[in-house]
């Protein structure tokens, strides 16, 4: 792990995002001072001239962004954003595939190597909390607390902030002989995985002098069943974990919960005492009166009223053709919403540009989402869907969690405003340095002992091995040629 800076460190640059009175401000040529890894000062004229100064000149210095939904294996959206449907492109297990026997389509080495390989990528992009999602159609079922276990390793090596937790599940969607989507469940086997999970929080919670945290994990709303749902719920009131569920984020999902259990996902998960102020929900995108949805239910209110949160990740769900209509009425609804990245890159200043331009879309007004909504959502937002008022903001007594993100690069253009700047024109590319709990874990782009060029190659020899793999778990089983089309015809040089 980077060790601590010692003593009083003390960061200035052009613009600085403090905290006052429940909301951020703007410091023109601000100083934050931080000593064991909590913020001592934020404002003008620090008066400690023995501190040890870090200039960071003509940028804007603000809390680390906090992604609730940060993907942790290599990206597969890739395989889907031209190929449709999933069905017939391999992305649901067909009945052959399920009769064979799933396995695990990585190695364990293979997996705890992208834990590592995801979390560079989130300290890239200024993500300095961040709470780990994969895919679960390339496992045999589960995650395991073994590869958690590895993960926390990578992320206290790092100096990352995470809440850790394997996924688990008791059932699965497929794709019959004759075409028609299905669904397995095995409910002893997805209660197997809640007891390893409940165990993984009581052996990892506070690791590393609390950088790593836990959480429980249940995979998605329509392949848990009731008794899963409930002890889960149970299981996080009685270890004081948040609890992440996939849920609303297609109208397939939301049908064939209506068609199992009679009642919205919101309404059945508010039956089961699911719902709490540690439940995180990522995308809630399709609910009762939006996206082509009719059913009868007030679910917005059911979800602001409960307390739990929404895991707001605007950019995937575009990239799916699919938007939250809108943000501004679930914001005014009162729901919690935070922001989750939940593909390549986790680059949160896009995935809040895409936000931004999305719920002015779909208000049908520039002023119902302004710039500082998506940034407190990827700060403020996040801590609150933690519990967590020492997070996602800089002032006395909050932990040291800082990202510096340039504005002197001409991209940039002319800046009148730091926030709208970033919201216009900024890229994750931007962010230099990153300080998580008081460690400098990036400077100037660069993060100790990580080769980027050789990571970036092993990645991409990982993914070549996953798509040869995948006529062999789609239906009919058909050449990789049929499965993945090509932009434009495709001229290979002889061997």
């Amino acid at each position: 792990m980077p060790a601590q800076e010692q003593g009083t460190t003390l960061m200035t640059a052009r613009w600085v995002v403090g905290h006052e009175d429940g909301r951020h401000v703007l410091f023109e040529n601000g100083e934050v001072a931080f000593e064991n890894g909590r913020i001592t000062f934020v404002g003008h004229d620090f008066p400690d001239e023995a501190a040890r100064r870090i200039d960071c000149g003509d940028a804007v210095l603000g809390p680390g962004f906090i992604d609730l939904d940060a993907l942790s294996d290599l990206d597969t959206t890739v395989l889907g954003f031209d190929n449709q449907p999933a069905w017939k492109k391999g992305r649901v297990w067909p009945a052959s595939y399920m009769r064979a026997g799933p396995r695990e389509m990585y190695t364990a080495d293979e997996l705890a190597w992208q834990k590592r390989y995801a979390f560079t990528r989130l300290i890239r992009n200024g993500i300095t909390t961040a709470l780990p999602i994969a895919s679960l159609f390339y496992r045999e079922w589960g995650e395991t607390p073994e590869e958690f276990a590895a993960a926390a390793d990578a992320a206290e090596e790092l100096g990352l902030r995470v809440y850790l937790g394997p996924a688990y599940r008791t059932g699965n969607t497929f794709v019959t002989d004759d075409g028609e989507i299905d669904f397995h469940f095995d409910e002893a086997r997805g209660l197997d995985g809640l007891k390893a999970a409940e165990a993984f929080c009581r052996d990892h919670e506070g690791r590393a002098g609390g950088l790593i945290r836990t959480m429980l994990a249940p995979d998605r709303i329509e392949t848990c069943t009731e008794e899963l749902l409930r002890r889960t719920a149970a299981a996080s009131a009685d270890l004081a974990v948040p609890v992440r569920l996939h849920c609303c984020q297609s109208v397939f999902e939301y049908e064939s919960v209506v068609r199992m259990h009679g009642k919205s996902p919101p309404e059945w998960l508010s039956s089961l005492g699911f719902l709490s102020e540690r439940s995180i929900l990522p995308h809630l995108t399709v609910i009762s009166g939006r996206n082509g949805i009719t059913h009868d239910a007030p679910d917005l209110q059911i979800l602001a009223d409960s307390g739990a949160s929404l895991a707001h990740c605007p950019l995937v769900m575009a990239r799916g053709g699919l938007a939250l209509d809108d943000f501004a009425t679930y914001r005014d609804a009162g729901l919690t919403i935070g922001m989750g990245t939940d593909t390549h890159p986790p680059d949160m200043i896009l995935n809040m540009q895409a936000g931004l331009l999305m719920g002015r879309l779909s208000a049908g007004r520039p002023q119902a989402v302004r710039s500082e909504d998506m940034y407190d959502a990827a700060t403020l937002g996040g801590a609150k869907a933690l519990g967590r008022s020492d997070l996602g903001r800089l002032e006395p007594g909050a932990c040291a969690d800082i990202t510096v993100i340039g504005l002197d690069d001409p991209a940039m253009g002319q800046v009148i405003d730091p926030i709208q700047t970033l919201m216009l024109n900024g890229s994750g590319r931007d962010v230099r340095t990153v300080v998580i709990d008081g460690r400098v874990v990036m400077r100037d782009g660069v993060i100790p002992g990580v080769d980027e060029a050789a990571m970036q190659a092993q990645a991409q020899a990982q993914f070549d091995g996953l798509v040869r793999q995948y006529p062999d778990r789609t239906h009919g089983h058909p050449p990789l040629s049929d499965i993945f089309s090509s932009s434009y015809p495709l001229r290979r040089a002889a061997s």
